[in-house]
């Protein structure tokens, strides 16, 4: 099955000259939505995984079958305001600005095994943010899992030393 048929392009969103990648059509379709959830899953098999870390908001809904599938807590890192306990935050980089993700202090225990999963890796920003809180609560980053990588954009220059799973990428 080829996923990249699952993703559609959406023309200046969320501004002029921006082609944004739209994983919905994906999501809707069964099989192409256990194919990317298994894909992502399959590429770690072998790896310990005690918890699959979602960022919001695609990344949500991508992790938890992710986390089902390894027997693994699932752990959403939420942009500022979401989270009603004691939180821990970074600030990361977007192309235009700076922005917060929060995660429960207590979600995440030294010495756990933690898979990051996303829809999408671009600059790498949020990416790596998720892996500084992982690491910063005293969890192992045990990989990273994205949907769509936008390689032009080259992100994984921020994720070095990370195993990265992406399942379609882009070059242009």
């Amino acid at each position: 099955m080829e996923l990249r048929d699952y993703i559609r392009d959406i023309p200046d969103f969320p501004q002029p000259g921006i082609a944004f990648k739209d994983i919905t059509p994906l999501l809707a379709d069964a099989r192409a939505f256990a194919t990317a959830v298994d894909a992502m899953a399959e590429h770690f098999i072998g790896h310990r995984v005690d918890k699959v870390l979602g960022i919001e908001a695609r990344g949500l809904i991508l992790a938890a079958p992710v986390a089902y599938r390894f027997g693994a807590g699932f752990v959403p890192v939420r942009k500022a305001g979401k989270l009603p306990w004691e939180i821990e935050r970074e600030e990361y980089e977007l192309e235009y600005g700076t922005d917060l993700l929060e995660i429960h202090r207590d979600a995440i225990h030294p010495g756990e095994a933690v898979l990051i999963v996303d829809d999408v890796v671009a600059t790498g920003g949020t990416a790596a943010a998720s892996a500084r809180l992982v690491e910063r609560l005293g969890g192992d980053v045990v990989g990273l899992a994205f949907v769509i990588e936008l390689g032009f954009l080259s992100g994984r220059a921020k994720l070095e030393g990370y195993e990265i799973c992406s399942l379609v990428i882009y070059e242009e």
